[in-house]
């Protein structure tokens, strides 16, 4: 198997100001991949006039499109046009120290397992407040992404392409859609200490966007669960619960990113309940 067999596939939705980084932090490592495919899925802001312009730094960008169906789709169609043996998976919002790919596939290179993943993922733009806020409601008090590996081992960072064909790629279930292909193929990665970077919600639009997709996935117990997130959702519980993590975390701001967050969860789960997630 070729060093450089990987393609590396990203769904870009609104993500103009993280891409060029992202992008970047690929072209600079050890061992550089075959291809890099994005699929824009159907961007409204500059996502794509900037991955155009970084093509022209990057040549082994290749940029697709298709309307708004959520990163599940964007993710199995960019697998369909990936000529590599190892397929990549990240996202837009994402950075990379230079031996990350070279890490995170060394045991599928060196055909230990079929698939692989790294739990060593920290908050790049951790001195902004949201973004901080973003950690602590997940009761994390420093800038690392996971501390309880649980439910992120199930993320395939990168895999064969003829496992990953095998099962028809990731089911849209929407924001834990790339959690589906552990019990589809039913084994988990291999983990690995590859290192890469997650830029959390910097603002308060962006905090209740992220929010609102969350409560837009399917839930384990189908409306019930929808109804469940909804009523979990309720002011007086956001207040209580942000007044608390506020004297925690000793971030006053954080009864105001509670309540914003709680708000999104509340829209997004109404909408899961009367099936309009995209």
């Amino acid at each position: 198997m070729k060093k450089n067999s990987l393609s590396v596939i990203i769904p870009v939705y609104n993500s103009s100001d993280t891409i060029k980084a992202c992008l970047t932090s690929l072209n600079n490592q050890t061992l550089q991949p075959l291809e890099i495919i994005l699929v824009d899925d159907g961007s409204t802001d500059d996502s794509q006039l900037v991955v155009k312009k970084t093509q022209l730094i990057i040549s082994n960008l290749k940029l697709f499109s298709q309307t708004h169906q959520g990163p599940a789709r964007a993710r199995n169609f960019g697998a369909s046009k990936a000529k590599g043996k190892i397929l990549i998976f990240v996202d837009a919002d994402m950075e990379f120290d230079q031996g990350f790919l070279e890490q995170l596939t060394l045991p599928v290179r060196k055909k230990i397992a079929n698939g692989s993943w790294s739990g060593n993922e920290l908050v790049r733009n951790w001195h902004n407040v949201w973004a901080r806020c973003s950690n602590y409601n997940q009761n994390r008090s420093t800038s690392k992404m996971i501390t309880q590996y649980k439910g992120q081992r199930k993320v395939f960072r990168s895999i064969l392409k003829s496992e990953f064909d095998k099962v028809s790629g990731f089911d849209q279930i929407g924001y834990t859609d790339d959690w589906t292909l552990v019990s589809k193929l039913g084994y988990q990665p291999k983990i690995t200490r590859a290192k890469f970077y997650h830029h959390n919600p910097d603002t308060l639009k962006k905090v209740y966007q992220k929010s609102l997709w969350i409560g837009k996935r399917q839930y384990k117990f189908g409306k019930f669960g929808s109804l469940i997130a909804i009523l979990r959702a309720n002011p007086i519980s956001s207040l209580m619960i942000g007044l608390y993590k506020s004297i925690r975390f000793l971030e006053l701001r954080f009864i105001i990113f509670k309540l914003v967050y709680d708000f999104g969860i509340l829209i997004g789960a109404t909408n899961s309940l009367t099936g309009k997630r995209y």
